[in-house]
């Protein structure tokens, strides 16, 4: 499997701006910029690749996690995942994911367990280079 993103830049670092165009479509000419990237409190349209990279940490999770509980014989109903990134002197330190899971007959303990293995296992967590912690509960 390959997956492609276009990525145009204008301009320079502080006063350019540019576009990501992903092969699925889900990003057409998206907007990012210096401000969307590290000014972008008052919701402006853009995004930004920290962003980017947190969406991908916790889409990729939440999935792996729904292999790992099929696999031990649980059906989740529904998985929630918020990924909080730190970017801190030029790098992204760590990314603190928040995991509310509704699954059926499962105990907290063995959730809890679940939940780490994915984490240690998903791709996108694989190609970070940065902590990555997590705290999970069922709802």
């Amino acid at each position: 499997m390959k997956r492609k993103v276009n990525a145009i830049w204008t301009g320079d670092g502080a006063d350019g701006n540019g576009v990501l165009t992903s092969q699925s479509g889900a990003l057409n000419n998206m907007p990012y910029s210096f401000k969307t990237r590290f000014k972008n409190d008052d919701g402006k349209l853009g995004t930004n690749p920290e962003e980017l990279i947190a969406g991908a940490l916790a889409g990729c999770f939440n999935m792996k996690l729904s292999f790992v509980l099929n696999d031990a014989n649980f059906n989740p109903e529904e998985l929630e995942t918020d990924a909080l990134l730190t970017f801190e002197d030029g790098k992204i330190t760590i990314i603190d994911l928040t995991l509310k899971g509704k699954v059926a007959n499962i105990s907290t303990e063995k959730f809890i367990e679940l939940a780490i293995e994915a984490k240690n296992n998903c791709p996108i967590s694989g190609a970070l280079n940065c902590e990555i912690n997590l705290n999970a509960s069922l709802i």
